[in-house]
Formats: C-alpha cells, structure tokens, sequence
C-alpha cells in the first residue's frame, strides 16, 4: 500500500508538471519542462547525498574514530543483508539521525553527537534499522524524484505568474492562471509531504524488520521526539534544506508547524511499531 500510495502521488506530480507547462507553451511547453525536470532528476539521483552531507555539516569518520558506532552499523546491515554503507557525524546537540545514498552499494548512515547521548545501544541500533530500511527501500532515489518535480511545478507557476503580469501565455482566463499561481505550489507541497510521510512509515517497518525489535525503535522515536523539543537545530536554510532526511523532525513547535511536517504525528508511528511488536 505505501508503495501504490507513492506512485499514485508521483503520477499526481507528474501530471500536474504537465498541466501546467502545458500552459504556458501548450505540447511544446510541457515537453520543454519534462527534459528539464528529467536533467535535474539525474543531477539529484548522482549528487544528492553529497549535497545533503554537505548541507548538514557532516564529517566521515574512521572505524578506528568510532569502533563502536562502526560495529554497531555493520551488524545492522549484516542483519538487512546489504552492503556496509560510510559512516558520518554530525557535530550537533540536537539527537536525530539521516540515511542518503542513491543505492545500498553507495549508502550513507549519518548521527549526530547529541543522539548517542540521549539512546542506550539498543534503541541507536534500532534508529540505525530504521536508516538501513531508507536506503533499503530506495527512498533518497523517491526523495530526489519528488523534490525536482515539486520544484519544476513552482517554477513553473513563477513563469505563469510572469507570463500573466506583462500578457502573454495562452490561457485567456486570468482567473484559471491566478488559481495555477496560487494553489499549485501549494499543491505540490502538500504532495511532496505525503510521500515523505509514507517512506517515513515504510522505514519504520522495515527498519523494525530488520532489527527484529520495533519497541527499541519506539522507545527511541519517543525520546528523539522529546529530545528534540528541548534540544533543536537551528532553524536556518541549510538545515531546512535536509530536515525531511532526518528519522524526526529536527525543528521544535507545533501548531502550523506540525500541519505542514515532513514527518508523520510521533504519536502514530509510535502506536504502529508497538502493534508490530505485539502482532497486532
């Protein structure tokens, strides 16, 4: 279902990147756009997990840096029957974790400092299933899709928006090209949560597959959440940039803040691990 889920809302995307290129140039238009979104596709699908890296501020680190942390990795991924992926850490305070990587074979497990501060072994090493069943699932490779198509659309919509200030553009009806300007960002917004919230929920899964322990994960999201809450990451434009990668939400607030969340309620993906371990 998570899958069929994250189809459909990609086809939505797609589909709506069409509509509205096909606006301002008609079939041409559309065309023009698809290539476009296709070139930053393969741009993000390559050089994404650099990006992301980068953007939080992460270092590599050694096994003879970490023994512990690079043991405890490789026991999880023995356990997922998958590749060994690089070890980063992320000099911060604030407890949280990342997965990037466009495939197993080039993965990357990322923690900061202030989550092995706050977590016993086994909820780090259930938080680190959790990051194993991101590059498992293929979900940076998901994540980049949606990302450039999400941003083709608001490109697209400034373009209208320009087109409808000075004249031009096909459409005759200034209130259909208002309506695009306004709501498709917003629509495409809201798109782009949906899928990042489904994967979220798929790596809960499988990570606690993985680990054959979905109350360690639970107990580490229960106290990531409230980590966070008291210790959070600065709320700049790097940090935005990557904050959908992180297993919770790396910014404090509620409100607004939680409707518009990249991340699943806490409260939900908590009650569906402990239903996992009770076999319900």
């Amino acid at each position: 279902m998570n899958t069929l889920k994250t189809t459909m809302l990609l086809a939505l995307l797609t589909a709506m990147l069409v509509f509205i290129g096909g606006m301002i140039g008609g079939i041409g238009g559309a065309a023009i756009f698809l290539v476009l979104a296709g070139a930053m596709n393969f741009f993000a699908y390559w050089f994404s997990d650099k990006m992301a890296l980068r953007m939080a501020g992460a270092r590599e680190v050694s096994e003879s840096e970490e023994p512990h942390l690079h043991n405890m990795i490789r026991e999880v991924a023995n356990l997922a029957k998958m590749p060994m992926p690089k070890v980063y850490v992320v000099e911060s305070s604030s407890p949280n974790a990342f997965a990037t990587g466009r495939n197993p074979q080039h993965a990357v497990v990322a923690v900061t400092t202030g989550i092995r501060q706050i977590l016993n072994d086994r909820e780090l090493r259930a938080v680190i299933g959790h990051e194993m069943g991101h590059v498992k699932n293929r979900d940076i490779l998901t994540s980049s899709i949606v990302a450039t198509l999400a941003g083709g659309i608001s490109m697209i919509a400034q373009f209208l928006m320009f087109s409808s200030l000075f004249g031009g553009g096909r459409n005759q009806n200034p209130l259909i090209s208002i309506g695009v300007i306004l709501l498709a960002p917003i629509a495409a917004m809201m798109i782009q949560m949906g899928i990042s919230r489904t994967r979220e929920y798929a790596a809960d899964q499988t990570g606690a597959e993985i680990t054959h322990d979905p109350e360690g994960l639970a107990s580490a999201l229960a106290k990531l959440h409230q980590g966070v809450q008291v210790r959070p990451m600065p709320d700049t434009p790097r940090n935005e940039s990557v904050a959908a990668l992180y297993i919770v939400h790396p910014f404090a607030g509620g409100g607004m803040s939680k409707l518009f969340s990249t991340h699943p309620p806490m409260e939900e993906r908590i009650e569906r691990l402990r239903k996992m371990q009770y076999g319900q």
